[in-house]
């Protein structure tokens, strides 16, 4: 009985003031960088539907044949499920800036929603990932708005799971939990740098047809 309360009193002090200050970085995360995915995903599908209107047009997000979207538009990766990939982030996007915004409000949400939230983050974590192998490896070019949905799906997913381990809807070790909410800033930068990193050796030889 001494070890379990002496256990439950170190998880209660990791908790409680991680708890007050996850939400509210969580509800700023999800609000704006949902609306940020929101809005390269909707400027995908309007150049996508230009593209369907004139094959000759050429996307405002394409620059040369390295930074275009374009080709990654027109490739068979770019209508994995037999549709445009941004719609998923048309109809995915407003759930998560909604989900943001009632944090913020500090109206408290179900352990369900916040698993489905997870759930979803993963899958778009996981999708994002994939097309970044895709495009880096298969196709040849990086498309500028996919870029910026790469960069609000990761943060949206490791600060979601970081709060989910937090509040204990994610159950973990104590010292896992502690771990990952603790280190959500630097998993996110790690990430990136990896991908960056990626990219520039992938390219390094044709990064004169940027210019």
């Amino acid at each position: 009985m001494a070890v379990q309360e002496k256990e439950h009193l170190e998880d209660a002090e990791f908790e409680l003031p991680e708890t007050r200050a996850s939400i509210k970085v969580l509800g700023w995360l999800l609000a704006i960088g949902g609306s940020v995915g929101l809005f390269a995903s909707a400027m995908l599908v309007i150049e996508r539907i230009r593209l369907l209107e004139d094959p000759a047009y050429t996307p405002s997000c394409s620059f040369n044949p390295i930074v275009t979207c374009g080709t990654v538009m027109e490739s068979w990766q770019g209508s994995l499920f037999g549709f445009p990939n941004p719609i998923i982030g048309v109809a995915a996007f407003p759930v998560v800036v909604t989900a943001g915004v009632v944090a913020l409000t500090g109206a408290k949400l179900p352990r369900w929603f916040w698993l489905g939230l997870n759930a979803g983050a993963l899958g778009g974590a996981v999708f994002v990932t994939w097309l970044f192998t895709q495009t880096t490896y298969f196709i040849g070019a990086l498309c500028p708005y996919c870029m910026v949905v790469w960069v609000a799906t990761i943060p949206i997913f490791v600060y979601t799971t970081g709060y989910n381990l937090s509040e204990g809807h994610l159950k973990a070790p104590a010292w896992l939990r502690k771990a990952v909410v603790e280190s959500r800033g630097l998993i996110v930068t790690v990430w990136f740098l990896i991908i960056a990193i990626l990219i520039t050796i992938e390219f390094w030889d044709r990064w004169y047809l940027v210019f």
